[in-house]
């Protein structure tokens, strides 16, 4: 499948539904970044922006990717409204053809997953590269399908936490795994609809 259609795909995604009033942040992203000083922070793939949002709400400086021109719009229009603006810097990105400069302390990759050729392990791996010394890299994948998901394959197999770690390949004299777990929680779909989910989470500090 060609990059022209992963970006329809998820511009319609996006295009699709209704912009977010007040999206919420990853339950995994709060978990982990409360009690951190704050600093630069890469949101890869924002979606709605409330992982965004929130960082620049605890005094994170954000600079949020996504590959759909309408998400990283509604969130520029959501941080203005919020007198957020100058907290929340907004780029388009296809990740498999580029990636944001710069160096960060946190950079978030929540859920970046994509029906269309993406060599994920290769933007990761990039990822951990961008970190400063003491910088964390939060993956959190799907461990599960939830009722609500755009992809309702019964054959679909989620790698695990360590599987993505190996995927990577990092030097461990320059990265550690600080967390690999699978935990589940109670998440809410856009209709407003429950269910249990389970999350892959993958916590990575640079360390030399």
């Amino acid at each position: 499948m060609s990059t022209t259609d992963a970006v329809t795909f998820w511009e319609d995604v996006y295009a699709g539904r209704p912009a977010a009033a007040d999206p919420r942040p990853n339950a995994r992203l709060t978990e982990t970044v409360t009690g951190l000083p704050a600093g630069d922070a890469l949101d890869l793939g924002c979606g709605d922006g409330g992982d965004a949002l929130w960082l620049a709400r605890q005094g994170w400086h954000v600079t949020a990717v996504d590959i759909a021109a309408v998400a990283v719009e509604r969130l520029a229009g959501l941080a203005r409204s919020r007198g957020l603006g100058d907290r929340v810097v907004v780029e388009r990105h296809d990740l498999q053809d580029s990636f944001p400069q710069g160096a960060y302390d946190l950079i978030c990759a929540h859920y970046l997953q994509t029906p269309f050729a993406l060599d994920r392990a290769t933007v990761l791996r990039t990822a951990a590269q961008a970190l400063r010394l003491g910088g964390h890299l939060l993956i959190v994948d799907h461990g599960s399908t939830a009722p609500w998901s755009w992809n309702q394959d019964p054959g679909i197999r989620y790698p695990t936490p360590q599987e993505v770690a190996a995927g990577m390949d990092l030097d461990p004299a320059t990265w550690t795994i600080e967390r690999a777990d699978t935990p589940r929680r109670i998440a809410t779909g856009p209709g407003g609809q429950t269910a249990e989910v389970t999350d892959h989470v993958l916590l990575i500090r640079r360390i030399g």
